[in-house]
């Protein structure tokens, strides 16, 4: 029959996907953090476009909505994408690579378990990689501050991988 939930897309096509300044840009973050497509890429975009809208939304807002602020400021605090100090306005500076940065694929290559981020990205596809005792299989697994301290490598190889950062 189907899934209940109402299907919309997770992603928003640039306007102009052949324009030079758009193509190398986003090849350029495609190639740097490893992304399988733009796909992956555009995904993470719509998310920061859509706090940033939620944010200009709430500013114009009258201030008897002032509490829809608080929820959604915590949670991209404990995402790790704001600070802990941070207001509304930050919400207006979000970008594209810090949702990037919190991505499983791009901590485990940055805390050295892999070498590349395609390697990072194999580890997590193979099931190698376990976040607080779970095995996440998705690169695009956005870990929480919280989690991070917890995420452990099972291959050998990473072990080696570790020993030659160090």
């Amino acid at each position: 029959m189907g899934d209940i939930r109402k299907h919309r897309k997770k992603y928003e096509r640039p306007y102009k996907p052949w324009d030079r300044r758009v193509l190398e840009e986003t090849n350029r973050l495609a190639g740097y953090y490893g992304l399988r497509n733009k796909r992956e890429l555009w995904r993470m975009s719509f998310l920061a476009k859509k706090y940033r809208r939620i944010a200009r939304q709430l500013l114009a807002a009258p201030k008897s909505e002032s509490w829809k602020v608080e929820p959604i400021i915590k949670k991209l605090q404990a995402l790790g994408i704001l600070s802990k100090d941070a207001t509304l306005d930050d919400l207006l500076d979000l970008s594209v690579e810090q949702f990037l940065e919190r991505r499983l694929q791009t901590i485990v290559w940055r805390k050295g378990f892999a070498k590349s981020p395609y390697m990072a990205r194999q580890l997590i596809t193979h099931g190698h990689i376990r976040v607080n005792g779970r095995r996440i299989r998705q690169p695009s697994y956005l870990v929480k501050i919280e989690e991070e301290d917890k995420i452990e490598c099972l291959h050998p190889s990473c072990l080696e991988v570790e020993k030659e950062v160090r």
